[in-house]
């Protein structure tokens, strides 16, 4: 009996794309994948060309401070991130991708891996991300805390209480909050009053996702001005607004808003989950996302990627 069409669609495997953002960089980050796939090495090359800049050296070589610069930072992981899904893509053709997220700088991979503009499009948007952010941390004093043990509600007025935003809300009893240093360590010394476990403030260069990111996310605006967006293959989930949006307009201020607005990680997950998808791939140096999800709904699925060893691994598990 032939095999028809639908017979090969049913075959297919359902997939949802997640990609990382800051924080799950690590020195070293993509070497392998250069050393022992010649796609990826086209497109390293590609990024440091495009750059202008030795990428590559810092993400192999490090130092870890260097390649922790925001500006550095969102660019290393937007590669990795694609170059990851484009290998596992070659060696899993029957893997169909019905939705996709990324956290805050991972939501640009997102787009760029659904096709809303092209790999080297993309890069120079989050290029120019990253260097508009680190120069608004090094114009303002600001800083991030995980708030832990405490519910949505309670850090909500935590944050309020001491004229601080909401950046992260990345999973049930992990929230981040984000302002001013003075603000920040106010706050601190009082999480257990609003029902909270414990606060740390984090090791960041400023308060991302906050109101102090203003001028960042209007220089942002102005460069998604001068970007053509192509209709995304499958749905790309909102940081911010936590579902599925559409039209060019609607994700460019979506993208827009996201730099001083809340990532709403955990309920863009429970979305995805709701929606009945039971299958995610995170691209990453390192299985955050996955660590994130296990607490937003433990046993789910996710097959975490970043080097060769865990590219085999998922090839075998998807097989």
């Amino acid at each position: 009996m032939p095999i028809n069409d639908r017979a090969i669609t049913e075959v297919k495997k359902s997939v949802v794309l997640l990609f990382a953002g800051q924080g799950a960089q690590e020195v070293g980050m993509g070497l392998k994948l250069v050393e022992e796939y010649p796609e990826a090495k086209k497109m390293f090359d590609m990024a440091n060309e495009r750059l202008g800049f030795n990428l590559n050296e810092i993400m192999f070589e490090g130092p870890d401070d260097e390649l922790t610069k925001t500006s550095v930072c969102q660019p290393a992981l937007y590669l990795h991130g694609l170059a990851t899904w484009e290998i596992l893509k070659s060696r899993c053709p029957d893997l169909m991708p019905v939705a996709a997220a990324g956290l805050s700088l991972g939501e640009f991979t997102a787009y760029s891996a659904a096709g809303a503009y092209s790999f080297e499009r993309g890069l120079d948007i989050v290029s120019k991300r990253g260097q508009y952010m680190e120069s608004a941390c090094n114009e303002t004093k600001g800083s991030m805390a995980a708030i832990i043990g405490g519910d949505e509600d309670s850090v909500q007025n935590l944050a309020s209480e001491f004229d601080l935003d909401v950046a992260n809300y990345n999973a049930p009893g992990q929230i981040v909050i984000s302002g001013e240093i003075d603000k920040i360590k106010s706050a601190l010394q009082k999480v257990k009053e609003y029902g909270a476990r414990m606060g740390k403030e984090l090791v960041v260069a400023g308060a991302y996702h906050s109101r102090l990111m203003v001028n960042a996310q209007n220089q942002l605006a102005d460069e998604l001005k001068n970007v053509s967006l192509s209709t995304p293959l499958f749905p790309v989930i909102s940081n911010v607004e936590a579902n599925e949006i559409s039209g060019e307009e609607e994700i460019k201020s979506a993208l827009e808003r996201q730099v001083t607005g809340s990532v709403r990680w955990s309920q863009s997950m429970e979305f995805l989950i709701d929606q009945g998808h039971e299958l995610f791939i995170e691209f990453s140096p390192k299985p955050v996302l996955a660590g994130l999800m296990a607490r937003i709904k433990k046993g789910t699925n996710v097959i975490s990627v970043g080097d060769p060893s865990s590219i085999d691994a998922a090839v075998e598990s998807l097989s």
